[in-house]
């Protein structure tokens, strides 16, 4: 396809003033960056620290620290004694 260079061409900065202009009008109106949402439906999927969650099961077994285990004083994980960085301050491998 021939391209003609000597034609007129639309220029980026008209249409950008025409866009300036529809958001500065817009700028004015309240309601332009408000979202339409539903507070209460958006509450449901939260939850908060604390809720009672008295009637739910754990799904794992959950067993005191072993003897060949220790909790970093770092990150407060159970390691295994072979991920033992610093003996003396109790810090893992991975925080060392």
């Amino acid at each position: 396809m021939a391209t003609d260079y000597d034609a007129p061409r639309k220029n980026d900065d008209d249409q950008g003033e025409e866009s300036i202009e529809e958001l500065k009008a817009r700028r004015h109106d309240k309601n332009s960056g408000k979202v339409d949402e539903d507070e209460a439906e958006a509450a449901e999927s939260f939850e908060l620290p604390g809720a009672d969650l008295s009637h739910e099961e754990l799904a794992v077994t959950v067993m005191p620290r072993q003897d060949d285990e220790f909790t970093c004083m770092s990150c407060f994980l159970v390691h295994h004694r072979s991920q033992l960085a610093d003996a003396d301050k109790l810090i893992c491998k991975d925080c060392a």
